[in-house]
């Protein structure tokens, strides 16, 4: 049947199993718009208010979901505003295909109006990208582009259509059944690297576990907590790692690394052997590289070949999915019981327990997390921005079920969380709950209004501090105090904006006045936004060795 390339574009990302797009309409992607509302019914646009919005919404969606995140941007200002969003999926390995229109073919290079190379522009933050340069090549190179994010490392792929394409008319030919475009099962096998790693597992001491964002991607968190039981070895984990493994779990031992908990980053320092799993080796995570995990000796299994010793050098590796990895291990290594190893453990998970301040009484941010992980369901999507909030969220909160846990931990990026509630309560179909600090909300602010027009339920736990809040510490620790515009000094009711925009707002300044709000966001329908006013003075804490204290750590970590 003959079509448009618009029409094209249309028939084959529902094709491809896609239930929604984040966008917002321009001059360059009209014909595209035109398919949109031709199509309604059969496919749902959500419309942003800002483009930076929707694609940390499509983000949010992905990583909740599992699916491909779906984005469209008119070309220029509208193309560019998706930069941020982009290197931000780029960076946590989110899947997503990224549209953008464009100025006719005949004259991209003429500097027309609302012109931009944006396969330039985005070149080292994508896992491809594409400009279709006539419509025979559309139908195919989308379903390669849907293919290409998803399978291997997952990643953005960009195609960018121009006008004339879309509007240009060749035959066009449904695919009946989709090709799987996970491909989990990928898996480089190396019969020596596998029998190595058996022996130096079956051969430890004391053996721990390093969890990355590549378990939670591939769904081998069940495989990881049986080969940790069978090694008798604890879990440990990146920032992107969490909520992989249920925090109940008996190895499980949190966050390690700069702000981590103690016993995860003392047990990977007293390992005889790391074995890490979808993890980079990210410098917060590693400090130090020449101290790091000194005494052990590392295996690294990664699905991209690019990350084995790319940071910290390791004795043996396997290029692979974790899933089919862990499932290959699990029916080699046989089990074997290290009790003085568990009771070192232990004697770490309650030095760090023991140390650890009770902040019970007032409202704080570890009072505040307490009570949103006490009462919302275990299978609840919980968001972060970007800030000593992410840090205390990755801390204190107990996530028992995967891909419950989202944040931006390569890019840093704040002003992500509004958007990325948005599109994981859209996908999940439940209530979401953000967490979120004055800085990073008034950068995206306006997506509660789009949560409001979605009808979809959201609860913002806004924490005020009246700061940058990191920063401001950082200038704490290394800048004399010197709190160089990291005092916002902002007079914003935020609960009365809420109101505004159309949902509900309420104030806390004690735990039972949170208490009561967080009850009232629970029975409501649509969005609530809580704001909590907490002490500028809260600080982040990382991981205090024994004999050592809170401003030499910190001293060390901004060395380093």
């Amino acid at each position: 049947m003959e079509m448009t390339g618009a029409q094209i574009w249309m028939e084959t990302m529902i094709e491809q199993g896609t239930e929604v797009i984040f966008g917002y309409p321009g001059g360059t992607v009209l014909d595209l718009y035109e398919q949109i509302y031709q199509n309604e019914g059969r496919i749902r646009h959500v419309l942003p208010s800002h483009e930076q919005g929707g694609i940390h919404a499509a983000d949010g969606y992905a990583r909740a979901t599992g699916k491909t995140g779906v984005v469209l941007a008119t070309s220029g200002p509208g193309a560019t505003n998706l930069v941020t969003g982009i290197a931000t999926a780029y960076l946590d390995s989110t899947p997503l295909v990224v549209f953008t229109g464009n100025v006719p073919s005949h004259v991209i290079g003429q500097d027309n109006f609302q012109e931009v190379d944006i396969v330039g522009v985005t070149l080292g933050i994508v896992k491809h990208s594409y400009r279709i340069r006539c419509v025979e090549e559309l139908a195919e190179t989308i379903r390669e582009a849907y293919a290409l994010a998803s399978s291997g490392r997952p990643g953005p792929v960009l195609i960018d259509i121009p006008k004339d394409i879309q509007q240009a008319k060749t035959e066009f030919t449904s695919q009946e059944e989709p090709a799987d475009i996970r491909k989990t099962s990928f898996f480089e096998r190396d019969e020596e690297e596998l029998s190595k790693i058996v022996r130096m597992m079956e051969e430890s001491k004391r053996p721990c576990f390093y969890c990355g964002g590549g378990v939670a991607a591939s769904g081998a968190g069940k495989e990881l907590e049986e080969l940790a039981l069978r090694l008798d070895a604890p879990i440990c984990f990146s920032l992107m790692g969490l909520s992989a493994v249920p925090a109940c779990f008996p190895g499980y031992l949190g966050l390690s690394g700069m702000h981590g908990h103690y016993a995860s980053t003392k047990a990977i320092a007293e390992a005889d052997l790391l074995i890490v799993v979808g993890a980079r080796f990210s410098d917060r995570a590693v400090g130090d590289k020449k101290k790091y995990a000194a005494g052990a000796r590392i295996v690294h299994v990664d699905i991209d070949a690019a990350e084995i010793d790319k940071n910290i050098k390791t004795e043996a590796s396997v290029t692979g999915d974790a899933k089919a990895v862990l499932t290959e291990l699990l029916g080699r290594v046989k089990g074997c019981a290290r009790p003085e190893w568990r009771k070192a453990v232990e004697e770490m998970r309650a030095y760090g327990t023991a140390h650890g301040a009770s902040f019970r009484g007032k409202l704080t941010p570890y009072e505040i997390i307490d009570q949103v992980c006490a009462k919302m369901p275990k299978d609840t999507p919980v968001v972060t921005d970007v800030g000593q909030h992410q840090m205390w969220v990755a801390q204190r909160y107990a996530f028992e079920m995967p891909r419950t846990f989202l944040t931006s931990g390569g890019l840093g990026t704040m002003g992500f969380g509004m958007g990325a509630a948005l599109g994981a309560s859209l996908g999940t179909g439940r209530r979401s709950v953000l967490f979120t600090g004055d800085g990073s909300f008034a950068m995206n602010m306006a997506e509660l209004g789009t949560c409001v027009t979605e009808g979809l339920p959201v609860t913002v736990v806004l924490m005020n501090n009246q700061t940058l809040g990191m920063v401001r510490q950082l200038q704490h620790f290394f800048s004399q105090k010197h709190y160089s515009q990291t005092v916002t000094n902002r007079k914003t009711d935020f609960a009365a904006l809420a109101e505004a925009m159309g949902a509900r707002g309420f104030s806390a300044s004690t735990p039972e006045e949170f208490a009561k709000a967080l009850e009232e966001s629970c029975r409501a329908s649509g969005p609530v936004l809580i704001e909590c006013r907490i002490e500028a003075e809260e600080l982040v804490y990382p991981t205090v060795p024994p004999n050592q204290s809170v401003d030499e750590i910190m001293l060390q970590e901004g060395e380093n």
